[in-house]
């Protein structure tokens, strides 16, 4: 079994490990020989596209990680804490939604008007910014259920996606795949929830602009709300 962490950056393969967050964090986690670090580099397709091409090259037994380039990975226990939290959940991530709502815009926002819900629906910890900015968003208790995962970190065992005939939609290139991929899942009865893992996400996300809302579109054309 490996624990398989797969990143699409733009950057090249060369420069993946000096100039991204996650490169250079996942540095110090060699020690773990259960680790595997797979990247798509100087990547121009969609993360959908990407991450489905990962799975398909991944043994039967391995566990894939899927996780942005942006992400500093703070916890040297990764792989003990994403094993941990497979042992309990089919798919796990770092923050929810423990419910889902007609047009959800994402995992915490509501509607296309980016209203933020409310705080006992949220689930999970993640720390935002960089530097002197850098803050830690406790959104609520980790270790429960959700319907809803931020697809910033994202683990599942191959087995289990196999099995229940889950990839990632490719209609869904950088926005809205999360969203989508957590409600397949949930379509096909796997459990969903958020797990400790301490990273911190050194950028806040593109929300708003036209290839978002083209997604968002398209999400909506797909399952009705």
């Amino acid at each position: 079994m490996k624990v398989v962490i797969a990143c699409a950056t733009r950057e090249s393969a060369g420069e993946f490990q000096s100039r991204t967050a996650l490169g250079t964090s996942l540095v110090r986690l060699a020690y773990d020989g259960r680790m595997e670090v797979r990247v798509a580099p100087a990547n121009t397709r969609g993360l959908s596209e990407v991450y489905n091409n990962f799975l398909d090259n991944m043994d039967a037994d391995d566990i894939a990680v899927f996780v942005h380039d942006d992400v500093w990975i703070d916890d040297y226990f990764l792989i003990q804490r994403v094993v941990e939290g497979l042992g309990q959940f089919d798919v796990i991530g770092v923050v929810g939604n423990r419910r889902r709502i007609p047009k959800q815009a994402s995992w915490g926002y509501l509607n296309e008007d980016f209203l933020w819900d409310d705080a006992p629906h949220l689930s999970g910890t993640i720390i935002h910014g960089t530097g002197e900015e850098i803050s830690v968003n406790h959104y609520g208790v980790s270790g429960v259920a959700c319907e809803i995962l931020d697809g910033v970190f994202l683990a599942a065992k191959k087995s289990t996606l196999t099995k229940a005939g889950l990839k990632f939609d490719p209609r869904f290139t950088f926005d809205l795949y999360d969203v989508d991929f957590c409600r397949s899942a949930r379509e096909r009865g796997l459990k969903l929830g958020t797990w400790p893992i301490c990273l911190t996400h050194r950028s806040p996300g593109a929300f708003g602009g036209g290839a978002w809302r083209a997604a968002y579109q398209a999400y909506l054309a797909k399952w009705g709300s």
